[in-house]
């Protein structure tokens, strides 16, 4: 068939299935036939006839036409999930599954043929094997999608049949390791939990997503074991005298400067509403690796305390240390940090009610005087949703799993790499 042809032949079925949709029947029944008198064995014209004859209930001879058109164009997924339709409806289900793993070899992710094949094993008896398939379906579906009428029942079912298995899958799981629980604390057991609570829909894992230098096979938690730093609880001692030269900065209000402060020009993306804005301020007493001396004459308990601690320290970037304030009402938006050499500690000072932080899959309210460490280069966001200030000292250390001589290379290399690019463009290494 010639280019001219092929292309008539598109241009009448295309007249014909815009015609049949605005119930133009006699219309499109003249459109087909002038493409049959044309191409009577193109694929096209095959579909279109068997797919009038599907819909008027004889499903033999759609299924015979869709047959004859897969032999001349065996890779139209659209073939193949109308031929499955003819058989479901013939009921043959062995000639069903043959069609649909015919498409889904071609197509992995076709959302129809994975939907259809869930069904296929339920009307099998199999509705743990249909329900594993139903969550590969809705897995195709991108956050926010906006289905047609004719999916939404299909897509309602399959979280539905997700939902009920998983809540099955999770009574046997803790009746099986009830006493795996019962004998060992819950940090002994968290990477565990929080996979098998992924595998149960219940948790998300989401990884490490440095926006600068990424180290790679470096143990990953969203929030830390506490044992890991035994400094800690020296911190923590210490919050009254911290919070004190804390507040005192909050009343002199000097040296308190916007977080986000991007060049005008630059993509704002979700730094939009803080930019530039007091509503997430800063006082530094270490920055991108130096000193503020002016800043920790006026913090000394602060500032001495912080020196004793594994701050990372890399020429340019780190250590950096600031009382972080959040005004209220204000949200941090989810975001990922610079580099995974180094960990992030929060000491909370002044902490409203509804004062909360979310480290990938999961959320914690800060409690004053209560420190934790965690990766931010996992996806992380804060939220301060009370009437008051809230305040938090904030500083990064080393990553505990790095050796010296890793230190030493990164502290080395990073400098190095801000030198190569300097003048021409910026290296983000402290957001």
């Amino acid at each position: 068939m010639t280019a001219p042809d092929e292309t008539l032949i598109r241009g009448l079925i295309q007249q014909a299935d815009k015609a049949a949709a605005a119930g133009q029947r006699d219309e499109a029944e003249k459109l087909l036939a002038r493409a049959e008198a044309a191409a009577p064995a193109h694929p096209m014209v095959l579909n279109a006839r068997a797919i009038q004859l599907l819909q008027s209930g004889d499903m033999t001879g759609g299924r015979a036409l869709l047959e004859q058109a897969l032999r001349s164009d065996p890779r139209n997924t659209s073939l193949w999930i109308n031929l499955a339709t003819a058989l479901r409806a013939l009921e043959l289900r062995d000639e069903e599954e043959q069609a649909l793993q015919s498409l889904l070899k071609l197509e992995p992710r076709h959302l129809l043929a994975l939907l259809q094949k869930a069904e296929l094993l339920e009307l099998r008896g199999k509705p743990r094997a249909a329900a594993a398939v139903f969550h590969n379906a809705l897995q195709t579906l991108p956050p926010g999608t906006r289905l047609p009428q004719s999916l939404r029942e299909k897509i309602a079912h399959a979280f539905e049949s997700v939902r009920k298995n998983d809540l099955a899958l999770e009574t046997q799981i803790s009746s099986a390791v009830s006493g795996v629980r019962a004998a060992h604390p819950d940090p002994a057991r968290g990477r565990v939990e929080h996979g098998l609570a992924a595998l149960l829909g219940k948790r998300r894992i989401y990884p490490p997503q440095p926006s600068f230098l990424h180290v790679p096979m470096l143990p990953s938690w969203e929030f830390y074991p506490r044992e890991q730093f035994d400094w800690l609880a020296e911190l923590e001692a210490a919050t009254p005298s911290i919070r004190d030269e804390c507040q005192r900065v909050l009343r002199q209000d000097a040296g308190l400067e916007p977080y986000i402060t991007r060049p005008e020009g630059s993509p704002l993306d979700q730094w939009a509403e803080l930019n530039h804005s007091r509503k997430w301020s800063v006082f530094y007493l270490w920055r991108d690796g130096v000193r503020v001396e002016a800043h920790t004459l006026r913090c000394p308990i602060t500032a001495a305390l912080l020196a004793r601690l594994p701050m990372s320290t890399v020429p340019g970037y780190s250590p950096t240390a600031f009382f972080s304030i959040l005004e209220p009402g204000a949200h941090i938006p989810a975001h990922c940090g610079a580099t995974n050499s180094r960990l992030i500690v929060h000491l909370p000072l002044v902490v409203p009610p509804k004062s909360r932080f979310r480290v990938g899959s999961e959320t914690r309210e800060w409690r004053e005087g209560e420190a934790w460490v965690f990766d931010d280069t996992i996806e992380h966001e804060a939220w301060n949703e009370s009437d008051k200030l809230r305040a938090i000292l904030i500083f990064d250390v080393w990553h505990p799993s790095l050796n010296a001589a890793e230190r030493e290379l990164i502290h080395a290399a990073v400098p190095a790499i801000k030198d190569y690019y300097r003048g021409e463009m910026s290296i983000s290494g402290s957001e």
